[in-house]
């Protein structure tokens, strides 16, 4: 009698599904948050480094402290009146290939610059860079939370943001280093910065477009267990009250708030962004590259507690709480920079201002995805950024009509602290209606 044997199977231990979805969100991070954040780096530097480019360029054109507080606050323009258009398209396309062509066609604008020869030709061109750039950051924002869980979102924005104070803490003595280049092939040292500055966006660019993916369904990099884990955490994501209408989105009370709120405290991120050079220019006889070394000092320290405080946040889910808080210790760094007239207090106070700055960011665009999900989120999002990036205008045309109104800036810092104070009231009165943090 012929007895069968059994061949015993390999024995295969049950799958971890939180450890495949850590796995899948750790190399979704190494992926994607380096090439992104490079591009943001560039993407922040080519709006403050004309702060730096100020210190010769204004003469060289001819420009008022008015006249370049408008230019510069302008781009914000162009900015708004494609950024949803953009967003829209990014969904429509897919991310990786649109965030590519945002990158390397901003990229090429901005070394354009180098083209002005007075007020309105260099107000024209940065006009163009904000209408070229338009849809980066609401198109990042909406991108990565397709990749990543809420709980995790948070702290995959702030090492995105963090490019934000890096670039000012790495750009500032870079610009002032390129001005010394001055003469060089027959051009001014501020055309050599946005030569010098434009260019990697699109190298950026080509890395998206050859790099990245547009889901995580498609991205090569994950094993197909991690891809159906991560996939099937996000497709289980509850968001409140969840809106698949751009119409829906926008007249959404919590949407217009987040806009308000963005507009009032963009003032003073790019008052103080465009115009920190100048600032600490008027306050002694320092070289542009002492200016540049001491203006990064601010952004060293807010990048390590933005960093620190995006951890707490996401531990806490506290977003509206965080946001107000750090709005808070805005106003109050601004304040305490002019209570004193010489250089050490002033500075403490500046970088007291960009610690919450800095902090601000990661609560706030970890509040939209919580209630907003496809066309919705990327309208949405982008609607929130378009419109309350304007902002970013007034902001530095205020300073600069503020500083030609009373001489100094002093006048320019307060009233950057009363848009903080007002967006930390629009965030308290977000309570009232976001039901679930």
């Amino acid at each position: 009698m012929e007895v069968k044997t059994r061949v015993a199977k390999p024995f295969r231990p049950p799958l971890d599904i939180e450890a495949l979805r850590l796995s899948a969100i750790r190399k979704n991070t190494l992926r994607l948050v380096p090439i992104l954040a490079v591009a943001q780096f560039f993407s922040y530097l080519d709006r403050t480094n004309v702060g730096f480019a100020a210190l010769t360029m204004n003469r060289d054109l001819h420009l008022t402290a008015t006249q370049f507080g408008l230019a510069a606050g302008i781009f914000y323009i162009g900015y708004c009146i494609f950024e949803i258009p953009s967003n829209l398209a990014l969904y429509r396309f897919g991310a990786r290939r649109w965030l590519a062509r945002i990158m390397i066609s901003w990229g090429f604008v901005a070394a354009a610059t180098v083209f002005a020869v007075g007020p309105k030709s260099y107000s024209f061109l940065r006009m163009m860079v904000g209408a070229a750039e338009a849809g980066f950051f609401p198109g990042v924002i909406f991108y990565l939370s397709i990749w990543f869980p809420v709980q995790h979102r948070a702290r995959v924005l702030a090492w995105f943001l963090v490019a934000i104070p890096i670039s000012s803490v790495l750009g500032g003595p870079l610009s002032a280093l390129i001005l010394q280049m001055n003469g060089f092939l027959g051009l001014s040292g501020w055309r050599w910065i946005f030569i010098i500055e434009g260019i990697p966006s699109c190298v950026c660019g080509l890395l998206t477009l050859f790099m990245l993916a547009d889901t995580p369904e498609d991205a090569k990099w994950l094993t197909q267990q991690e891809r159906d884990a991560l996939t099937a955490m996000l497709g289980e994501e509850r968001r409140e009250r969840e809106k698949r209408s751009f119409l829906a989105a926008v007249k959404d009370p919590r949407v217009l708030l987040l806009t308000a709120n963005l507009f009032f405290w963009m003032i003073g991120l790019l008052g103080i962004g465009m115009w920190l050079p100048l600032i600490l220019k008027g306050h002694g006889q320092i070289s542009n590259l002492q200016i540049g070394f001491l203006s990064s000092i601010p952004y060293i320290v807010g990048s390590v507690v933005m960093i620190a405080w995006a951890r707490r946040v996401d531990r806490s889910r506290k977003y509206i709480k965080n946001l107000a808080l750090a709005q808070l210790v805005t106003a109050a760094g601004f304040v305490f920079s002019v209570i004193y007239s010489s250089l050490i207090p002033a500075l403490i106070g500046i970088t007291v201002a960009v610690v919450g700055l800095c902090s601000i960011r990661p609560s706030f665009y970890a509040i939209p995805s919580r209630f907003l999900s496809g066309v919705a989120a990327a309208g949405g999002i982008a609607f929130i950024n378009g419109f309350g990036q304007l902002g970013g205008m007034v902001g530095p045309t205020m300073v600069g009509w503020l500083k030609d109104a009373t001489g100094s800036y002093t006048a320019g810092m307060l009233a950057m602290a009363g848009t903080l104070v007002i967006s930390a009231l629009l965030t308290v009165s977000l309570k009232l209606v976001v039901r679930q943090e």
